[in-house]
């Protein structure tokens, strides 16, 4: 059984390089939401200065994405909110099944999010047909829904990830602590 886990830590380097990708994206949209909150905001206060009527909806799509994309960047490195308090007293083993657990249902839940969010931004769905920004009419609010897919995509990559490191530590139990 090895034999599989040593090819999967071939694809790590994918892996990595979706992390950083993901990563650039989010600090893209931070700098996008900060100039845009900060043209707005300006042109509220400043006369001689006018604020784009479509600044406060691009700043709240922009934080729809960075959201969920940054909720995928923490399933990676293990740093989105968990339950721990009794981690300590419990057995190696079952804290590595349990977190197993928790992993597949974030797994199923990126799934759903994937296979829901890609019909509501679908051609035929409701939201590509009518549903336009007031302030842009001319663009469809289809880029607020987006990111449903997206994060679903990239909950599934990363939580795949977390599963199988989960079941090499069950089957080799000191494997992570070795590959460190």
């Amino acid at each position: 059984m090895p034999a599989i886990f040593q090819k999967l830590e071939k694809i790590k380097p994918v892996y990595d390089w979706a992390y950083k990708i993901i990563l650039f994206i989010c600090k893209l949209l931070l700098i996008a939401d900060i100039i845009i909150t900060s043209i707005t905001v300006a042109g509220r206060y400043f006369p001689f200065f006018t604020a784009p009527h479509w600044g406060e909806e691009m700043v709240l799509t922009l934080m729809v994405y960075m959201a969920v994309l940054s909720a995928t960047l923490a399933i990676r490195k293990r740093s989105h909110i968990r339950m721990t308090a009794f981690d300590k007293y419990l057995p190696p083993k079952v804290l590595t099944v349990l977190d197993l657990i928790a992993d597949v249902a974030v797994l199923a839940l990126g799934v759903v999010l994937l296979i829901e969010g890609a019909k509501v931004v679908s051609p035929t769905g409701n939201i590509a047909k009518f549903a336009k920004y007031s302030s842009l009419p001319k663009l469809s609010q289809i880029w607020m829904y987006l990111p449903v897919p997206v994060a679903g995509v990239g909950m599934i990559i990363f939580e795949l990830e977390q599963v199988f490191q989960h079941i090499e530590e069950l089957m080799i139990p000191n494997a992570r602590k070795e590959a460190q």
